[in-house]
């Protein structure tokens, strides 16, 4: 076939699939515009289809409908404090006021479903800071009702999965895997969930009873097919069309070669960003620029393609934040002749576990924020090479929680140590040489530590202080859910290097998500959503869902926008 004969045309055309591409198709579809949605990858949604699928709202019906005392006022002032010189007065007040009305929108209107979420705000003790009620989180949902559009859903990350199973959070399903082997009716649970998974794989080879992220985009895409929306994967978008000063298009291209699609109306940029663009990251990510490492669990399609189109055509994509991506510590898993990446999101709350420098000694308080770990461990490799940390913790400890891609027992441990994703040794100075962490840093802090500990104190950097702090601790380890002593040997350490969730910097636009240029005047015809567009949050991450809440709100706020209709 063709290129002349296969040539399409539409009102919008969206390039991406992940929240933010989504939210802003469907919403101009409902508006009676005609949509196309093109997306690189073979799978359709984007990172959102690896995230947690939170949303930070506040104001949210859930919350209220839940007896949550909050305001405005307080985030307003919450974010104020959080985005310092970056603060948006115009952007927050639109995310502020539409947010929660978007949210009544996609519950009314689509297959999106929330629920209300117990994370507190990262930093709770703030001024405006709360300890619930601003975060929702995507409802679980059964992805067979995809049909045979399953098939093209990004499976969630292979790493945080059991053998592609994911978990409902919202039941304690996890406890039963933690208690089945000293609980009949846990033992009972998960063998009955395994023998479903097991069923669902032979049937669909995935799982589908899937949760947080992938729900999410399993619930829009849902949306977008039974709105008669084309979804073209494997379709990258090359260039974008330009007419008489406006952009009215792009070139497309698939196993069969280019062709073009005109927008009558606009492209709409959702690429996710550009955290595999390795050239822009050499630049952006402090580490890098000094020669450190870097691992992103992201999809590895999003190169920035968005971006650099959107800059041929006059836009601009400045690194401006004091961090350019949402900071994320992360493991290297050995998976035969492949590298996985896992996200360390939860072993670092749990009390016993510490983590260190090459000079054994610790930098941070652990339990705070993925984001903000990740921009100490930045901080602590400053006038050197190497941005890494170690977990460390003993036997016990490993064999209740686990530690990163290593399961809690009854999992052995032994293909993780001898495969090298953990170190191990009898004593911490043992370990100490199977890491080339410095000894007597490493046993002169755990003595430290455990003079505190013992009591649940954290002198060092108040571990546990705080409601965010102990919301992912172990709530039945008292007095301090964060906090316990390193006892006996045999101990286990486990290197973290820096990874990302996305990026934070992005291109310059005005409020309804058109592109501008350096000069401040909008290129016509071209917007930006999702993490093509930079941040309202100027670089910071003060709460779950601080990525999709504003991601969807503007989404749809560019999705009425381009046919003419008001958020």
């Amino acid at each position: 076939m063709s290129g002349q004969a296969r040539d399409l045309s539409c009102d919008v055309l969206v390039v991406g699939s992940g929240a933010g591409g989504l939210s802003a198709a469907i919403t101009a579809r409902k508006c009676g515009l005609d949509v196309i949605i093109v997306e690189k990858d073979e799978y359709f949604g984007g990172t959102t289809a690896f995230s947690g699928g939170v949303l930070w709202i506040p104001g949210n019906r859930h919350a209220r409908d839940a007896g949550v005392t909050d305001s405005r006022d307080a985030a307003r002032t919450y974010l104020k404090h959080e985005t310092g010189h970056h603060f948006d007065d115009a952007a927050i007040d639109a995310f502020l006021d539409v947010g929660p009305r978007m949210l009544d929108f996609f519950e009314k209107e689509t297959e999106a479903k929330f629920v209300l979420s117990a994370y507190p705000d990262y930093h709770p003790d703030v001024e405006g800071g709360t300890k619930l009620g601003r975060s929702v989180t995507a409802a679980p949902y059964d992805a067979s009702g995809l049909g045979t559009e399953i098939r093209r859903l990004r499976p969630p990350l292979e790493t945080i999965t059991f053998i592609g199973m994911m978990f409902n959070s919202s039941n304690d399903e996890l406890k039963h895997f933690f208690r089945v082997t000293s609980s009949l009716a846990s033992a009972i649970y998960v063998a009955r969930r395994l023998a479903s998974h097991l069923w669902d794989l032979a049937r669909y080879r995935r799982g589908v009873k899937i949760t947080s992220g992938n729900a999410l985009a399993a619930r829009l895409a849902r949306t977008v097919f039974d709105l008669g929306i084309p979804l073209l994967t494997a379709t990258p978008a090359q260039r974008l069309i330009s007419r008489n000063g406006a952009i009215a298009g792009a070139i497309v291209g698939d196993t069969q070669g280019e062709y073009a699609i005109t927008a009558r109306r606009a492209v709409v940029l959702a690429s996710g960003g550009f955290p595999h663009d390795q050239a822009r990251i050499a630049r952006a990510y402090p580490h890098l620029a000094r020669g450190g490492e870097h691992l992103s669990p992201t999809p590895a399609a999003n190169t920035g393609d968005g971006i650099r189109m959107a800059e041929v055509a006059g836009g601009s994509c400045d690194i401006r934040f004091p961090s350019a991506a949402a900071w994320m510590p992360v493991s290297r898993v050995p998976l035969g002749n492949r590298t996985g990446v896992f996200p360390h999101l939860v072993d670092r709350y749990k009390p016993g576990v510490i983590a260190v420098n090459r000079q054994g000694r610790r930098f941070t308080n652990e339990s705070e924020s993925y984001h903000d770990v990740g921009a100490a461990m930045i901080a602590n490799g400053a006038g050197g090479r190497e941005t890494a940390a170690w977990l460390i913790c003993d036997h016990a400890t490993i064999r209740k929680y686990g530690l990163g891609y290593a399961k809690p027992a009854p999992v052995p441990l032994g293909p993780f140590v001898r495969n090298g994703y953990l170190s191990r040794g009898a004593t911490l100075r043992e370990l100490a040489a199977a890491t080339g962490i410095e000894a007597d840093g490493l046993e002169a802090t755990v003595r430290e530590y455990n003079e505190g500990a013992v009591h649940g104190i954290d002198r060092a950097f108040k571990r546990g202080s705080t409601a965010f702090n102990r919301y992912l601790g172990d709530a039945e380890h008292k007095p301090n859910p964060n906090v316990a002593p390193i006892g006996t040997g045999p101990y286990y350490a486990l290197k973290l290097i820096m990874g990302d969730l996305g990026t934070f910097d992005g291109l310059t636009t005005d409020l309804v998500g058109r592109v501008v240029r350096h000069d401040g005047t909008a290129i016509a015809g071209l917007y930006a959503v999702g993490n093509d567009r930079a941040s309202i949050m100027g670089g910071n991450y003060p709460g779950a869902g601080i990525t999709l809440g504003p991601i969807m709100t503007f989404g749809y706020i560019t999705g009425r926008h381009l046919a003419g209709q008001q958020a």
